[in-house]
């Protein structure tokens, strides 16, 4: 049998499954996770510690019909500055609740279209946070760049606030492929924004490009992934586009009989990632890649990868908040997710509590389930020895392992020392990952495994 019979043999094409950036996945979330719980396990955290925070902006001058994440288009400035100046309040809320000490060692800015914000809400922004909580020796400040909405003095307040990672969005450089998903940004464009990033001592660029899009061929792939490593990008996420039109209503502008086949999706991935690779960069689990001197690589090698709601990461905190509408945050107790409606979310904090609405607190095998799951996502593998330490009886885990194992049998080794994914076998990673997902996953509307 070869890999690609062998890979439909088990279900690939066909599937949908979660992208396990959390365990258990959002769709689990439920109520009696509220402000009062929010507020309990930010007075936790330990004082003098180090922390990630991120800060969602929702906005965007215009909506790319691609996009499913919650956000929301305005041609006026005005909804933008309101949720500026609520952010401002509600980091003002979190202080009351943060013991002392606390620094940031990873401070991500997301969206939605943060670069919207001009620069003298930047400038006020970032300084209510770092006022709070400042940045740690060697920390993160990266925040997602839009090329049509930045210019050089939203730049210059950026990394005078501390920037030292960009990420930028280019989908994909095709233009026809740009008109239907209603994203147009072209390669001359993205390429001088790269340069005055660059030019501000910028120390690492990210880059997103996408594979499976409407229209997309092996040469269309290729030419764009060619165009972008031009740009010498220090990360690269090569995620796979995402076509829920019954979820995503914007969605519904792309035409359904343009999208590529499940195994045509495939030979798209494999397509870019023999060029990455051609070029030097190293595999980083399941979808990203990078200059081997970059620290998200150094920490794949070293075991050190880790996985949360950004997707892979170096960052070791234990804790993330989540500041803005819909924003998730993670705790050793749990999740909490905020409010999803920016009006209801600024009224929450109007009335002087967090607006967290919905989550979970890690109960029974969550925490041993979830770093299998991570493992696997981030190294194809997990050893027997470090799941040890989470109450669990020997032989329950022995039994999830040889369970998965038998299931997968083929791509999957199950040995005294550890459950390995093989190399062929890793397209099938988030589908053998939810082996070990033990809640229901019938209701939830995941996107395609491939």
């Amino acid at each position: 049998m070869n890999t690609l019979s062998q890979l439909a043999a088990f279900g690939l094409f066909d599937a949908r499954v979660p992208r396990y950036t959390s365990y258990p996945t959002a769709p689990q979330f439920a109520g009696g996770v509220g402000p009062q719980t929010f507020a309990k396990w930010i007075e936790a955290i330990p004082a003098h510690s180090s922390i990630s925070l991120y800060v969602h902006v929702p906005f965007c001058r215009r909506l790319c019909w691609f996009c499913a994440c919650r956000t929301q288009g305005t041609n006026s400035d005005d909804p933008v500055i309101a949720y500026a100046n609520m952010l401002q309040a509600e980091i003002a809320l979190l202080a009351r609740h943060l013991p002392k000490g606390v620094t940031l060692s990873r401070l991500h800015w997301g969206g939605g279209t943060p670069t919207m914000l001009g620069p003298g809400l930047i400038r006020d922004l970032a300084g209510a946070i770092l006022n709070v909580a400042p940045l740690a020796k060697g920390a993160e400040f990266s925040v997602e760049i839009d090329p049509n909405e930045i210019d050089e003095p939203r730049l210059d307040a950026l990394t005078a606030a501390g920037m030292n990672r960009g990420s930028i969005g280019v989908q994909d450089f095709d233009p026809e492929i740009q008109k239907t998903i209603g994203r147009v940004q072209g390669f001359e464009l993205t390429r001088d924004v790269v340069g005055i990033i660059r030019a501000r001592g910028v120390s690492s660029l990210n880059a997103d490009i996408l594979f499976g899009l409407p229209h997309q061929t092996k040469a269309k792939i290729s030419d764009s992934v060619a165009k972008l490593l031009s740009f010498s990008p220090d990360r690269v996420a090569l995620y796979g586009y995402a076509h829920v039109p019954w979820m995503s209503k914007r969605q519904q502008m792309i035409p359904s009989d343009t999208m590529p086949t499940p195994q045509e999706r495939l030979g798209l991935y494999e397509a870019a990632q023999a060029l990455f690779l051609t070029h030097g960069y190293q595999e980083i689990g399941i979808d990203h890649f990078a200059k081997p001197t970059d620290a998200m690589a150094v920490a794949a090698r070293t075991g050190h990868l880790r996985r949360n709601f950004q997707g892979y990461t170096d960052d070791v905190a234990q804790t993330l908040v989540g500041l803005g509408a819909s924003s998730i945050s993670k705790f050793p107790q749990g999740y909490a997710q905020n409010a999803s409606g920016t009006s209801a979310h600024t009224q929450a904090i109007r009335d002087g509590h967090f607006s967290t609405h919905r989550g979970h607190v890690f109960a029974g095998e969550d925490l041993l389930r979830a770093r299998i799951i991570e493992a696997l996502m981030c190294d194809f593998r997990v050893e027997r020895a470090e799941l040890t330490g989470f109450g669990i009886a020997t032989e329950t885990v022995a039994a999830m392992l040889s369970k998965v194992a038998a299931a997968f049998d083929g791509v999957v080794v199950l040995d005294d020392v550890a459950l390995s994914i093989l190399p062929q076998g890793r397209p099938l990673a988030r589908m053998i990952a939810r082996g070990f997902d033990a809640y229901d996953q019938t209701k939830a509307q995941h996107s395609a495994a491939i």
